[in-house]
């Protein structure tokens, strides 16, 4: 019976959400709720009138999806392109909005030209310091936060740091030696723009598991020694509407505690869909419900200061191709730019919270 009346009510709340402007935007309600509210944003795209004015009306943050990877800003071993990126930055001038740089260090979308020529661990280690240095500092106060290292840690029981090209294939000098050479990477970039936030940022560890526990002891180990590490982000890719809310909250209340920011950096929440690409009503309410809970938990806790989507428009979503067609509808407007009932969830949210 309790389920029920909980559906029932969704499905109200889907009827009021879809049949009435909403009283402000998702931007103004994170705005005073002293949140920020981000996603994750193609240059291209931005000269599409929807795309450009849905995104400066709704968000206060945007993060490149590939612009500032290594592939794109750094083809050749002289030579940076920082076009797409400041595409990006003076958009987000023009509007008032942050920007998060993504990524200065991963183990996916390097270039040939780094990945396909041997190297000693010397030579690789002045190369990253090159590259993380000449781009935090072309963007010196203009990206507030930068991703330093992404997806470091895998998904093996027990969990250890990844083989990559940069901690033991061959490294940059400290292979065997657990996240030295990630020290590095965040001393290089702080030293580049002492002002920017810096992060880790991994996936399938928002919730209180291994691979958490691995990246929590390395935030606490670097907290005491001082190693320049402001925050962690969260991916929260979900690929089904029932994330473990509790467990969330908990492991973002025991990273906060250490001093640090939460970032919930890529959140999308994949559903079901038909030949068409079209999600069943019953699944988008309860991703509305996943949206709304995993804000809730992040708002419970005063560290945690952003909440971001991997895109915003179902029409440019990555899970489509990713599950072969078999889901999609991840994220807070459909592929018409139409607001689903994930938007108005996560705005009553925000605007729910007062922080300030």
């Amino acid at each position: 019976m309790r389920y029920m009346t909980r559906c029932c009510w969704w499905i109200s709340f889907f009827i009021l959400a879809t049949g009435a402007s909403s009283s402000q935007t998702l931007r103004e309600a994170a705005d005073r709720s002293g949140m920020l509210v981000g996603t994750a944003v193609r240059p291209q795209q931005l000269s599409e009138s929807l795309y450009a004015t849905t995104l400066a009306r709704e968000f206060n943050m945007i993060e490149p999806e590939d612009v500032m990877k290594w592939e794109t800003i750094h083809p050749a071993p002289e030579t940076f392109d920082f076009s797409q990126g400041d595409q990006l930055v003076a958009f987000a001038v023009s509007h008032q909005m942050k920007v998060r740089g993504h990524t200065l260090t991963w183990h996916q979308q390097n270039p040939k030209w780094l990945t396909g020529q041997q190297r000693t661990p010397e030579q690789l280690a002045r190369i990253l310091e090159q590259h993380i240095k000449t781009v935090v500092g072309h963007y010196r106060d203009k990206v507030s936060a930068w991703d330093v290292i992404n997806e470091a840690f895998d998904e093996t029981t027990p969990v250890k740091l990844r083989s990559t090209i940069w901690y033991d294939q061959p490294g940059i000098g400290y292979a065997g030696k657990g996240s030295r050479y990630m020290e590095n990477c965040f001393r290089w970039a702080h030293a580049a723009d002492p002002g920017a936030l810096l992060f880790y940022n991994d996936v399938e560890a928002e919730a209180v598991n291994p691979k958490s526990d691995a990246i929590y002891a390395m935030v606490r180990d670097f907290r005491r020694r001082g190693v320049p590490i402001d925050g962690v982000g969260f991916q929260m890719h979900l690929g089904n509407p029932h994330p473990d809310v509790a467990s969330i909250s908990q492991n973002i209340g025991r990273f906060t505690a250490l001093g640090v920011k939460v970032h919930i950096t890529e959140m999308d929440v994949a559903l079901p869909v038909d030949a068409d690409g079209n999600a069943h009503s019953a699944d988008l309410q309860l991703q509305a419900i996943a949206y709304r809970d995993v804000a809730s938990a992040c708002l419970a806790h005063t560290g945690c200061t952003a909440i971001q989507t991997w895109g915003f428009t179902d029409k440019y979503s990555w899970i489509g191709s990713h599950s072969k067609h078999t889901q999609g509808a991840a994220l807070l407007f459909d592929r018409e730019y139409r607001a689903k009932p994930a938007y108005e969830a996560l705005r009553k949210m925000l605007e729910s919270s007062r922080r300030r």
